[in-house]
This record gives structure tokens, sequence and C-alpha cells, in this order.
């Protein structure tokens, strides 16, 4: 089955009682939706504009943070919520926590954890490359070293209140409906009151009571319901959610639904997926033309298409399609990293060497993505650079958490680099966040 293109998240993330490998669904579609509907809400609340959204492949109802860098959804939250207001409650909430002090507040008491060490190492190798400060990358993991499970569940009935208080606020600023907190929270009435087995994470790591609720409708009654709720948000909203359950439910499912979208461009795409999903190359191309004439300057539909081309095999038709998604979204890092993707598989050395600096673009924007480092690592291993090559692959190793390996390719890489260069520097980077590593 055909899947949105993936990617392990650094390391491990603690989603349920024991820890487990989490797999971000990377699309530039989805986040671009995502990040429009968070937009105004980051503004109410003096946080970065850029504060990624990212979707975790999860069924469960569940949204969490980390740190201050990732605002995280599981999949099946998304796809339970019922309106753009309810899913902007959920960013606002989990944006609260950040700007509240609450992750720092539960670290300072969270008990040390191995895994969570490890994924403060990824972490903060993954910002030293990203950022160039090694520095910056050493706090990421001494932070998130003593952090564990508990930073993520244990919130607190007081927490809890203070970001509800803060999210509602944020959003009525924002001129967004405040009712879409209530008719969320309904969805996990009546939770606290199974066994934790049984329980959705989010109520798990949301307590959520009878005195939270009526709170919770006094606050959203004492700010008012908002007109400002415009088409546009709906369509992005069931945009982003239209691309995900067309790809992560039965294609019958969609098939049934797809007309109930706001949007023909929607409907389209959703049944473009559907016989992607199918291996009809050629119908699901013909689908996406007619979205394209609809919307020609849409980066991510011909990014869209290009995933389709690409899947299909027919590389150069999807290295076009990828160019002009990149012309269109030239600052958006997946579609560069599809670009270059695209450029890697055809090979030669003329296409591998206009594929460097597209990639290197990729992977400055977006430290998370670890096939940017893969493909680097495979075109400047054939265009004869094993020191960078090496280094790719330390970096790649890092992303996912694998410390030892890592260290081996990072120190491969720093014999062959020139001393004092900035990739020499990134090698002894990896090689700094690894140094307890055998």
């Amino acid at each position: 089955m055909v899947h949105l293109r993936t990617v392990f998240a650094v390391c491990l993330i603690f989603i349920a009682q024991t820890a487990q490998a989490a797999t971000l669904l990377r699309d530039p579609d989805i986040e671009n939706a995502l990040h429009r509907l968070a937009r105004p809400i980051l503004q109410a609340a003096g946080l970065p504009a850029n504060l990624p959204v990212l979707i975790v492949e999860d069924g469960r109802l569940n949204a969490f943070v980390i740190d201050r860098n990732a605002i995280f959804l599981n999949s099946g939250l998304v796809m339970r919520t019922a309106t753009a207001a309810e899913l902007q409650f959920v960013i606002a909430h989990e944006a609260a926590h950040i700007a509240n002090g609450h992750i720092t507040r539960r670290r300072l008491n969270a008990e040390h954890s191995a895994n969570m060490a490890r994924l403060g190492v990824a972490l903060g190798i993954a910002a030293a490359a990203g950022s160039g400060n090694p520095q910056a990358g050493a706090g990421v993991a001494l932070g998130a070293a003593n952090s564990a499970q508990r930073a993520l569940y244990g919130h607190t009935r007081a927490e809890e209140s203070s970001a509800d208080q803060t999210a509602i606020r944020w959003m009525a600023l924002a001129g967004l409906d405040t009712q879409g907190a209530i008719s969320l929270m309904q969805v996990f009435r009546g939770q606290e009151h199974l066994a934790a087995t049984r329980m959705d994470p989010y109520a798990r790591s949301h307590p959520l009571s009878r005195d939270r609720l009526r709170r919770l409708e006094a606050l959203a009654e004492s700010y008012g319901s908002s007109d400002g709720v415009g088409a546009e948000d709906r369509y992005w909203y069931e945009r982003a959610k239209g691309k995900l359950s067309a790809f992560l439910r039965e294609p019958r499912w969609t098939e049934s639904r797809a007309a109930e979208s706001p949007a023909r461009d929607i409907e389209r795409m959703r049944l473009a997926v559907v016989r992607h999903r199918r291996s009809d190359w050629q119908g699901a191309v013909a689908l996406m033309d007619q979205v394209l004439a609809e919307r020609p300057g849409d980066a991510f539909y011909h990014e869209l298409k290009g995933q389709i081309l690409l899947e299909g095999r027919q590389f150069s038709a999807a290295e076009a399609a990828y160019r002009r998604a990149a012309d269109l979204a030239p600052q958006d890092a997946l579609i560069l990293a599809s670009l270059g993707h695209a450029m890697v598989v055809q090979g030669g050395d003329a296409r591998l060497r206009a594929a460097l600096p597209v990639l290197e673009r990729a992977r400055a924007l977006d430290y998370r993505n670890g096939k940017v480092m893969r493909d680097l690592g495979s075109a400047y291993a054939q265009l004869g650079q094993p020191g960078m090559a090496a280094l790719s692959v330390a970096e790649r190793h890092a992303l996912a958490g694998r410390a030892k390996d890592a260290r081996i390719q990072a120190e491969r890489a720093a014999g062959l680099l020139p001393q004092g260069s900035p990739a020499w520097q990134r090698a002894q980077d990896v090689l700094n966040a690894t140094k307890d590593e055998g």
C-alpha cells in the first residue's frame, strides 16, 4: 500500500506507556495547511511564525510537545476533529504549554530516562547540524536528557486549566471560534471513568474533569463566538484532513466521501490519491491535471503530481513537476527534497552536481528529513566525494538516533575532509554529541 512519504522522528518519542518508534508523516501540502491554520494563533501568542506543526502516524487521539521546536499531532486526532476550530484549539492548547513554561517545569521534576537521553542526543546533533551552532545542539541534548515519559504525560490539572485559558484567549484575539474547544472536548467526555488502558492517550495526558469542562464552557462563553471564521480556514482544514485520510484510510472510504469536499479541487485531489494507491498512474495524473487547470499556481498540487509520476517511475516528468513546484515555493524544504531526489534517482554526473545545491538547501531549511541526508550521501558517493558522503550518512544516523553508527561515519568523514572546513566542523559536531558511544 502506498503511504505518505515518511521519515522516522528523531529517536524515540514517548507516546504510550512504553517507548516506541514514532513515524512522522512529512507532506508539504498538509504542513502548509496546518501552518495556515496555526499562523493566527502563533501571532497572537507571540511565538515564532514558522513553528512547525507535524503529524505523527498514529491512529490514537493525542497531541503533544517535547520542546519549544514543534507541535505534534497524531493523525488519528486530526481525522477525528470535525471543524477547523477544533483543530486550532488543539494547536493553541499545545502552543500554550510552550509559552506558559510547562515543559521546563516538567523537566525539572522528571526522572532520568536512558531512552529520553538518546532522544536528546539525536535532537542535539540535529540542532547543531541545522543551525551550525554546536552549543545550541548541546543545550537541546542536555534539556531532553533530563526528560522522560512523564514529560509528555505529566500534565497537571492546573497546567491544563492554564493552557485552556491561554488557548481560548489567543483564539479570541485571532478572531477564531472558541466553541471549537467545547465541541472537541465533548469527544473526550467520560474518559476519566475508564481504566487507563482504555483511555485515549489525549485523555491520559490532558486530564479532563467535569470542572475543567465547565471552566472551558465559561471561558468560551465569556469571549463569545466569533463570526470571523472564514471559508479559507475551512478550505485548508478540509484539504489537510482530506489528503491525510485519502492516504491512510481504505480507498473505498475516500471514494464514498470525496464528493463531500468543500471544493472541487479537493475532491479531485482525493480521488487522484485513490487512483495513485491503486497504481492507476495515468488516471491519477489525469485528475491532477484537472486540478492544476483550476489552480495552476498551486505549488503543492504540482508536488503531488510529481510524487505520483515519481512512484510511477516517470522520473523525467516527475522532475519537471517538482521543479515547477519549487519555482512556486522556493523556500519549501520538502519540495526541494523531492526535487533533489528525483534528480538523484536518474543519475548522471551533470544532474547529480545540479542536485547537490538543491538538497543542501533542503537540509539547511529542515534538519528533520533524513531522506535528504540519504540522497546527499548517494550523490556525493557517485561523484567521488567520500568525505561528504560519510558526513551525510553520519548525520542521517544521528537524526535516527543511531549514535554509534553516526560516530563511525563521522570519524571517517573527519579524516577525509579538509580540517577546519565547515563540513569538517559538522563532523566534529556529530563526534562531540556522540562522544560517549563506543
